[in-house]
């Protein structure tokens, strides 16, 4: 069964995604993109927005688990994927038979790969993980001697190919940070360790640059970058404004009750709203339960009416309120929580300096109750 009207959708332009690419293209000429596609996309829905990646420059495609590389594989997207987290018991000999790109930071993980390998008969793509500082994944730099040498007698048998090399930062979002040097030069130290190995060669993909890195530090750049919440529209710095970048997801719901009510009504739980004076009110079919942070109580703002409206009392599990005053408002009347701003609305940076967070959280807890429609 199909409904012509949904309470909410969340809005995805595939163009504006091409055009970010396009513009994150430009300030690395020479490198390859990999978008990181984890967490559905970063909310805004993992086949159709990596299709888009693909089409606007995207060489290749990145994931959090293996899980969301195979379900690319089942839709039929053929281009490169890395997964980099690995708990054991992953479905790994279904991921090299797909063809899936795995990291390993430790020689028990190169084994397991190597292993899962042997099994279905193929020779895994394996890029291996140094941590340079970030203090998670990855080797640390005492312990990346073992890993090249193991992935190195593995791939002497034939069970896996070293493909790439790489680290993550910890503070590129953080201009002029003491520890962006620290970790390059961690990471450069551990290419060369790579190198004298015989672990590097022009095949083997150097790469360290998230998002803020490819829009901050040439130096970082090596030879791809992996971009992720900038391929969006949303700044991954943003003290130093938006780089052009133009915000993809537009987050609507319609009205779904409208009522008068008089002077001193209390709202939702708590009664941490009440109404100055005689206003009418409107519930808006969103909730904790879709994403919307309860912590937007009384603090985030809504474009209704023609006029930004601030969250009235508590944000419920499946519904929240707003105040319009004396303002025309009707049932099944449109309200935009966010979008690119060109309507007036409030921008998702808007609403994360509003709730001290980031865009990043926000935008992947839009949960699955909200239809994602493309445009």
């Amino acid at each position: 069964m199909s409904f012509p009207m949904t309470p909410a959708e969340a809005r995805v332009d595939l163009s504006a995604i091409r055009e970010n690419l396009a513009l994150l293209g430009g300030h690395v000429p020479g490198a390859e993109m990999m978008v990181a596609v984890k967490a559905d996309a970063y909310g805004h829905g993992l086949v159709p927005t990596a299709r888009a990646c693909l089409e606007g420059g995207a060489t290749r495609l990145g994931t959090a688990y293996v899980r969301e590389a195979l379900a690319l594989r089942e839709a039929g997207v053929t281009a490169p994927i890395l997964a980099w987290i690995i708990p054991p018991g992953e479905p790994l000999e279904q991921a090299v038979e797909r063809d899936v790109e795995l990291s390993a930071g430790s020689p028990r993980l190169v084994d397991e790969i190597a292993g899962a390998a042997a099994r279905a008969g193929v020779t895994a793509r394996v890029h291996l993980k140094v941590e340079a500082g970030a203090g998670r994944g990855g080797a640390t730099l005492d312990d990346w001697s073992a890993v090249i040498d193991r992935a190195l007698a593995r791939q002497a048998e034939g069970t896996v190919e070293i493909t790439g090399l790489w680290s993550h930062f910890a503070c590129a979002d953080i201009p002029g940070h003491p520890s962006i040097a620290l970790q390059l030069a961690a990471f450069d130290e551990a290419l060369a360790v790579a190198e004298k190995a015989g672990a590097g060669g022009s095949h083997v993909i150097r790469h360290i640059a998230n998002s803020a890195a490819t829009l901050t530090l040439p130096q970082a750049r090596y030879d791809m970058v992996r971009p992720g919440i900038a391929v969006f529209g949303l700044s991954p710095v943003p003290e130093l404004g938006d780089f052009g970048l133009r915000p993809a997801m537009t987050l609507v719901a319609r009205i779904a009750l409208v009522k008068r009510v008089p002077k001193g009504s209390g709202v939702s739980y708590g009664h941490l709203y009440v109404t100055d004076r005689e206003s009418t009110l409107g519930l808006v079919p969103l909730g904790y339960a879709d994403g919307i942070l309860r912590h937007a109580t009384n603090r985030a703002e809504v474009l209704a009416a023609g006029r930004r409206r601030r969250i009235a009392g508590r944000v419920c599990m499946d519904q929240f309120v707003i105040d319009v005053g004396d303002d025309p408002l009707a049932e099944g009347d449109e309200v935009i929580l966010f979008g690119d701003g060109s309507r007036g609305e409030p921008t998702l940076q808007e609403w994360a300096d509003s709730l001290g967070t980031i865009t990043h959280e926000i935008v992947t807890r839009i949960g699955s109750r909200v239809p994602r429609v493309y445009r």
